[in-house]
């Protein structure tokens, strides 16, 4: 930027993009100071390199700000967790699945885990039973995004949340 070009020659654009051809680094600077903005070089590995007059200040502050906007609109997806047991009542099954269903709604991952204590290991078939109906309680809303998986004394199986379904105007417009 400015002073710290040590080309002898730039390929220069002016502040509204128009080329102005192959010029010496020092006339560059002297019309950027006539301008009262800056010398920037954009693409230095060229032959010769390219450098546009412009307020460099102000091209910061744009690209800060666009990036702030672009943070705003993410929508960062959280993993909420349930822990069931395989001797879970029915009950307790239902209060789980409203409890995964408001997470889904709210466009959250749902992870589920059956936790196996002592001799309840060597029954991995009633987790997957458990697992089987908590899916099938939950199948408005969300759908099996990884199947349950056995790892070391868990059961784990996710659930990501259904896409939004198109209304009648925009299926109307689409097809």
């Amino acid at each position: 930027m400015n002073e710290k070009i040590r080309d002898k020659e730039v390929r220069l654009i002016d502040s509204d993009g128009t080329q102005l051809g192959i010029v010496s680094t020092r006339d560059a600077m002297s019309l950027a100071d006539e301008k009262r903005l800056d010398l920037v070089k954009i693409s230095p590995t060229a032959n010769p390199p390219v450098c546009k007059i412009m307020d460099y200040s102000k091209y910061k502050f744009d690209l800060a700000k666009k990036e702030k906007e672009a943070r705003k609109r993410q929508k960062s997806v959280e993993v909420k967790e349930i822990r069931l047991s395989p001797n879970i009542d029915k009950h307790d099954i239902a209060f789980k699945t409203k409890n995964a269903t408001e997470f889904l709604k709210k466009g959250d991952k749902v992870k589920i885990t059956v936790r196996f204590r002592g001799r309840e290991l060597g029954h991995t078939n009633i987790a997957l039973k458990i697992l089987n109906e908590f899916v099938e309680n939950v199948s408005e809303y969300g759908i099996v995004d990884k199947p349950p998986k056995l790892e070391g004394r868990h059961m784990a199986m996710f659930l990501a949340p259904k896409a939004a379904k198109p209304t009648k105007k925009e299926e109307t417009s689409n097809a």
